[in-house]
């Protein structure tokens, strides 16, 4: 069974950062997509500690997105780095979930 705890993790990674973007640069499509995907975490937490299997699929849907979003973006900084690095290693351990 899938543990939740890493869906939350995210979670709070999206959310928080969306916020800083916001608060730093006044970038209204960060606070929009840091709230977006960090809500889809949130649920996908949720469905997984409940046992339901659309939490892996949401979880793993929502780490493709931030992987795929955050790579062209690499270059600029940590922070896109640290997003593409930690949404992989999520949707991979989700994607194993699904998997098997």
């Amino acid at each position: 069974m899938a543990s939740p705890f890493p869906a939350f993790g995210m979670s709070l990674l999206c959310i928080v950062g969306g916020g800083t973007a916001f608060y730093r640069r006044s970038s209204i499509p960060s606070l929009i997509a840091g709230m977006m995907v960090g809500m889809l975490y949130l649920w996908s937490g949720a469905r997984i500690g409940d046992g339901d299997a659309n939490g892996v699929q949401g979880a793993f849907y929502a780490s493709a997105l931030l992987t795929l979003s955050s790579l062209p973006r690499i270059a600029k900084g940590p922070i896109p780095k640290l997003l593409a690095a930690s949404s992989a290693v999520v949707g991979f351990y989700y994607g194993r979930q699904l998997y098997n």
